[in-house]
């Protein structure tokens, strides 16, 4: 994913003029190469700074989710599996708030469109789907896209120093348990 990462970058950086429709269309292309949509924000953020980076962010996050709604549309068997899928993850009684929306936007293990489903659920009309659609990728695009020109603005140095004090970090935190299952243990055992 770091290769596609620094290609998708050097595409983006090359195409001049069409930097900003190139950016905005690897938005829609994002599920196909099974990027995160904080990834392609952050990347934005890098490129276009944080201003422009959101509104292109805006931008593709909102016609990627226009674009999943025409194909539920299309797809309704697929809808179906996704509504059973959303019920396992949130419960069968679940809904959110605009705001709940906007903020499930961030938490970046989520998957998007597991919560444009969610929003299609709680909108009656196309038109209350865009505008939900439209104000919950604000926060998402404005904060990630801020990282990315904050990550940028950084000194290979400071970002150097960053890493060592998260290594640290990455010790104290770890799984202190070995899990052995019993077959395996004395599968073990009876080999000796």
């Amino acid at each position: 994913m770091q290769h596609l990462g620094a290609f998708v970058m050097t595409i983006v950086e090359a195409s001049g003029l069409f930097a900003p429709l190139l950016f905005i269309s690897f938005h829609l292309l994002r599920p196909l190469f099974f990027l995160p949509v904080a990834f392609i924000c952050v990347s934005g953020g890098v490129l276009f700074g944080a201003i422009t980076g959101s509104v292109y962010s805006i931008v593709g996050v909102t016609l990627s989710s226009l674009l999943f709604y025409k194909l539920s549309e299309w797809m309704p068997k697929t809808l179906k599996k996704l509504v059973v899928l959303k019920k396992k993850f949130f419960g069968k009684h679940s809904s959110f708030s605009t705001g709940q929306i906007a903020l499930l936007r961030l938490v970046p293990f989520i998957h998007f469109h597991l919560i444009s489903l969610c929003i299609i659920e709680m909108s009656g009309t196309f038109k209350e789907y865009m505008k939900t659609s439209f104000y919950s990728n604000i926060p998402l695009a404005v904060v990630y896209t801020s990282i990315g020109q904050w990550i940028s603005s950084l000194s290979p140095f400071l970002m150097g120093a960053i890493l060592l004090l998260l290594l640290p970090l990455f010790y104290l935190l770890r799984r202190k348990e070995v899990s052995i299952k019993w077959h395996d243990f004395f599968a073990a055992e009876g080999a000796k």
